[in-house]
């Protein structure tokens, strides 16, 4: 077998070796380039799905990681400069031609790990559609945007950090992740306080709908100020160890 888990890497040889001893699930994260403020990169989404997708696929066991889909829907952000968003249909039709390669080379789990905003709705319409198409192969993915929000909050709560500070976008959380994975591409000196105050389903829709400058003409939502590498890297794994306990119940 070949060193990693990411099918990408390796040749059709050790793909097969790996579905023959009964790797049948794959793993995917959906992220996007966007905006994330004046000091995370446009491919934080990307980088933290990834990663995330990378500590699942170890901990669930039988299970290879699919290449990232690294565009999303985000036209909330186009407002700021560099934002590439997709149209919804644009990113279901890469997704059903995703799981139409996936399904015919035999995998029966295909779960799809969303780390951006834009894309939970999209993605649990997709599936619908997949699932119906595909009745004996279980495609599933995390689509709860606010469940996910509202966990990852949490995680930064129990670290001594106020949930508006940990923020939604680009605020600690993601930020203290991207510290921890790729502290060379975060602009430390730019660290600036964004939009500091409830974050739910009524804000998060005027932001869908709207862009996120109605509430932050920086692109933040949370204060980046508060963020560490060490919390980072505790937030990878709690949040690999919550999505694992979630795709095990869908499962």
């Amino acid at each position: 077998m070949v060193k990693g888990l990411k099918i990408e890497s390796m040749t059709w040889f050790d793909i097969k070796k790996y579905l023959d001893d009964g790797y049948k699930t794959l793993v995917v994260a959906v992220g996007s380039i966007e905006q994330h403020g004046p000091h995370l990169p446009l491919i934080t989404d990307t980088i933290i799905g990834e990663n995330l997708v990378t500590e699942i696929t170890k901990k669930l066991g039988k299970a290879l990681q699919g290449p990232t889909i690294r565009l999303g829907c985000s036209n909330h952000h186009m407002c700021f400069p560099g934002t590439i968003s997709l149209n919804p249909e644009t990113l279901k039709a890469i997704i059903f031609d995703y799981v139409s390669c996936m399904n015919q080379h035999g995998f029966q789990n295909i779960i799809f790990i969303p780390s951006h905003g834009g894309n939970f709705k999209v993605l649990e319409e997709a599936i619908t559609t997949l699932q119906n198409k595909y009745p004996s192969t279980k495609i599933i993915g995390f689509t709860d945007l606010y469940k996910y929000i509202d966990v990852t909050m949490q995680f930064s709560y129990d670290e001594g950090i106020k949930k508006e500070d940990a923020g939604a976008h680009a605020g600690e959380t993601e930020t203290s992740l991207m510290l921890y994975l790729y502290d060379e591409f975060v602009k430390k000196e730019r660290f600036v306080p964004g939009y500091i105050g409830n974050f739910g389903k009524k804000e998060g829709e005027l932001v869908l709908k709207s862009n996120i400058s109605v509430l932050s003409n920086k692109g933040i939502l949370g204060d980046p100020t508060k963020a560490s590498a060490s919390k980072g890297q505790k937030y990878l794994e709690k949040t690999a160890n919550f999505m694992v306990e979630e795709i095990k119940k869908m499962i």
